[in-house]
């Protein structure tokens, strides 16, 4: 296979979303993407700590050294800083080449290029392109979890019935709801929700299932769903951290449904507004400028997250999009991110100055 075959060219913008056509004509639309050579590839440079080992072990030593695991260099220095994205996706293109006798290792640096082609660059055909090439859409089960972002790409191809027929061959979860959810089909994704939380006792699925009623207006069941988060009782010694990150959540959740529910952007004076709601690292801080009962601008100033990937250009350009903080879907697998980027838009609107 020649060199070109391996990598992908890279997209800042998502693929515009087109008519709904045949699978044959997604087959063709990914292939033709995903075998295109970027344009980007030769000006990128393979920059990376000459102590990382590219041998890239399946199982890594003990202790955690960002400058010598190729995985942990990805978490630490690649995902949180955008100008290291493609040179992130480079350097899995390269590590594809240099194990192209090792078919796990194969595997897990295409599964790799396809979290930073979703996650990152919002690249929607070359993410399903490598996911493909892994074998996730003719071992959906196997892969489920992936294929499940596998039918979101096809979705955000505009490939629908494309989608719900892949989501369709997936045991259910929570991100299965989610997806659901973001496309349209909020009872088929509550009930999902509703039925993992009789299993719940960090309380994800009623997080869940708070997000599907919040996205729809409907706002007084969303708030039942959260209070069921509030009322999971933590235990007095060694509480479970995520059971309280999600608890802090579902209360910056409640209190912002409070708040622009009373929401009218006719009553914002022109100006700059500030505010910051909990994301998962800590505060997200958000700039909010209106001119002439619009809003002009919504800007992340402040935050400590590190997996954010697209959220921020994605959940503030939705927010402009829609001139309102109501039914804005969250950008999957930054969903804490976004959350708190909508959170504190609320807040920032709806105090007085």
């Amino acid at each position: 296979m020649r060199r070109w075959l391996l990598v992908a060219m890279l997209c800042l913008l998502s693929v515009p979303v087109r008519a709904e056509g045949t699978r044959a004509e997604l087959d063709a639309l990914i292939e033709k993407v995903g075998k295109t050579p970027p344009e980007w590839f030769k000006t990128t440079p393979l920059n990376y700590p000459k102590t990382l080992d590219l041998d890239w072990p399946m199982k890594p030593p003990p202790g955690w050294d960002n400058q010598k695991n190729v995985g942990q260099f990805v978490w630490d220095v690649v995902n949180p800083n955008p100008s290291r994205w493609r040179e992130g996706t480079r350097l899995m293109h390269h590590l594809l080449t240099l194990h192209k006798d090792d078919p796990e290792k194969r595997e897990r640096a295409m599964l790799s290029l396809c979290h930073m082609y979703h996650d990152l660059l919002a690249d929607y055909a070359r993410a399903a392109f490598w996911y493909r090439a892994a074998g996730v859409e003719k071992n959906p089960e196997e892969y489920s979890h992936s294929a499940v972002i596998l039918a979101e790409c096809y979705a955000r191809l505009g490939y629908r019935t494309e989608a719900f027929k892949l989501l369709n061959k997936v045991s259910q979860s929570l991100s299965q709801a989610k997806l659901l959810a973001d496309l349209g089909e909020t009872d088929r994704a509550l009930k999902i929700a509703l039925e993992e939380t009789s299993d719940d006792p960090q309380g994800y699925a009623s997080l869940l299932a708070g997000d599907i009623c919040r996205q729809v207006g409907r706002y007084e069941d969303a708030i039942g769903h959260y209070q069921k988060v509030l009322a999971i009782k933590v235990p007095a010694s060694n509480p479970p951290g995520r059971l309280l990150k999600n608890r802090n959540r579902a209360e910056a959740n409640v209190a912002a449904i409070k708040s622009f529910e009373l929401f009218d952007l006719k009553s914002v004076a022109d100006g700059k507004y500030v505010a910051a709601s909990q994301g998962y690292e800590g505060p997200v801080e958000v700039a909010v400028t209106v001119k002439k009962q619009r809003i002009e601008t919504v800007s992340v100033t402040q935050h400590r997250e590190k997996q954010f990937y697209s959220a921020i250009n994605d959940t503030t350009a939705k927010i402009i999009a829609k001139q309102t903080v109501k039914g804005i879907d969250t950008t999957s697998n930054a969903t804490l991110t976004s959350e708190a980027i909508v959170n504190a838009t609320a807040k920032a609107l709806t105090a007085k100055k």
